[in-house]
């Protein structure tokens, strides 16, 4: 036995499924936020560029320990050799005059060298600065764009939170004057097909956009007003009015 409601209930579900169709697109849209999208690449981007900046801060670090290092052999150098200067006019052992000066030759070449490696280790230190900077800034401004992003995007979701609240507190009002049973079938259907009811528009539904056949609309010319029919194509209760041509 068919359902039955009255016409003026059955067209109440077209009401509440405007009201349905604009939840479905407000939660569509909450999902699709246009800012999602390049949030996720900066995010992606950050690892790397964190991870570049941590490389580059090790760099630098292990550069300056060098240059540290030298610095140290450097003072250690010429404190030996301000010791052996100071020394020699004191010597009058001619054997021990010579190896003092032979010495001294020693620890100038060496801190020559070392003082060749200071400033070879000083340019890498200066290059491993500004790689650093580099990595930083690089990493500065991909996390502000990511924050004014998500600032942009947590600003729209509120606003599209608040349409929802708005949109499913009209629904409850829509829904609550539909008798239970045919508020049961729409459901039912909306769930299973996406759609609940739709208008038998001009002989054609309006949910499938597909024009009933001549035996179709002849079922449904047959049928009492107060049938409640499902559209044969989107399987949503088909609403009939001035409108359908019928």
């Amino acid at each position: 036995m068919a359902l039955k409601a009255s016409n003026h209930d059955q067209r109440q579900l077209l009401t509440l499924q405007e009201a349905d169709t604009r939840i479905v697109r407000l939660q569509a849209k909450a999902r699709a936020l246009p800012q999602t999208p390049r949030i996720e690449q900066l995010d992606t981007e950050l690892v790397q560029l964190d991870r570049e900046v941590l490389e580059r801060l090790g760099e630098h670090d292990d550069i300056a320990a060098e240059v540290g290092r030298i610095e140290n052999d450097v003072q250690t150098v010429e404190a030996r050799l301000k010791r052996n200067h100071e020394r020699l006019p004191l010597i009058t052992d001619p054997k021990t005059a010579t190896a003092t000066e032979h010495e001294i030759g020693t620890l100038e070449r060496r801190r020559g060298e070392l003082e060749d490696l200071e400033l070879e280790a000083m340019q890498r230190q200066e290059d491993a600065e500004a790689a650093l900077a580099a990595a930083r800034e690089r990493a500065g401004a991909a996390r502000a764009e990511r924050e004014r992003l998500a600032a942009e995007r947590d600003a729209e979701a509120a606003g599209i939170a608040a349409e929802l609240e708005q949109a499913r507190s009209e629904r409850e009002r829509l829904a609550a004057p539909v008798p239970t049973d045919l508020l049961a079938l729409y459901e039912r259907q909306r769930e299973r097909y996406g759609i609940g009811a739709t208008l038998l528009q001009r002989r054609t539904s309006v949910a499938s956009g597909v024009e009933l056949t001549a035996a179709e609309l002849y079922e449904i010319r047959q049928a009492p007003e107060d049938d409640v029919l499902l559209d044969p194509n989107s399987s949503a209760i088909l609403v009939r009015t001035e409108e359908s041509g019928i």
